[in-house]
């Protein structure tokens, strides 16, 4: 049967019913909806067909299409923090872990995955200023990429990688502001700059 959050925001079916479809890969589909299309352009019928469910049965999981946003915003934030959380763990130095960090969200901008655009960016540009519940998510998201950072910056003052007159929390939200504009940007079909390159010029922030 569905998840239990499903079930909450749905019309509520009872306990043991036979589930009708996966949940997960359903929002899989729906993320890429939204990244896609934004949250506004996205209708019942377009989620419904890129889903591979009915509308009914969208209903029976969700209450509405808002639900059906905040449940894709909740998965597509979470496979991206434990993305995130892999690569700030690896092994390495501080500065090479921040690299590799910076060398994943740079390439998120590229290409065929920076045209989709990202749900997060989407979600602060269109509707957060409206909606505290979205903006509260964003925030958090963006808090949390920030943390990390911070938290390797920190990693490279321990090993000597990392210059110690270098801020961690105000170089970690200033990076934060460069990877989310390239969302942007690539987003608009502007191809940002070769990624090592651009990567050099991040890190002369670090000293």
């Amino acid at each position: 049967m569905l998840t239990h959050t499903a079930r909450s925001r749905g019309s509520g079916r009872g306990p043991g019913r036979p589930r009708e479809f996966d949940l997960d890969q359903a929002l899989d589909k729906a993320i890429r909806v939204f990244r896609e299309r934004g949250y506004q352009a996205a209708s019942i019928g377009e989620l419904s067909a890129a889903m591979n469910v009915t509308a009914g049965s969208i209903y029976k999981a969700f209450a509405d299409k808002r639900a059906v946003f905040l449940a894709a915003f909740d998965r597509y934030t979470s496979l991206r923090s434990a993305q995130v959380r892999a690569i700030a763990e690896r092994l390495g130095t501080g500065r090479e872990r921040l690299r590799e960090l910076l060398s994943f969200f740079f390439d998120a901008a590229r290409g065929a995955e920076g045209r989709r655009g990202c749900l997060v960016v989407g979600s602060a540009v269109e509707l957060a200023l409206h909606d505290p519940i979205i903006a509260a998510r964003v925030r958090a998201t963006l808090d949390g990429n920030a943390a990390v950072l911070a938290e390797l910056i920190r990693a490279g003052h321990a090993d000597g990688s990392i210059a110690p007159h270098v801020d961690p929390e105000a170089t970690a939200r200033l990076v934060v502001c460069m990877t989310q504009g390239m969302r942007v940007v690539g987003k608009a079909g502007w191809t940002p700059p070769e990624t090592s390159s651009t990567l050099d010029l991040a890190l002369k922030l670090l000293g």
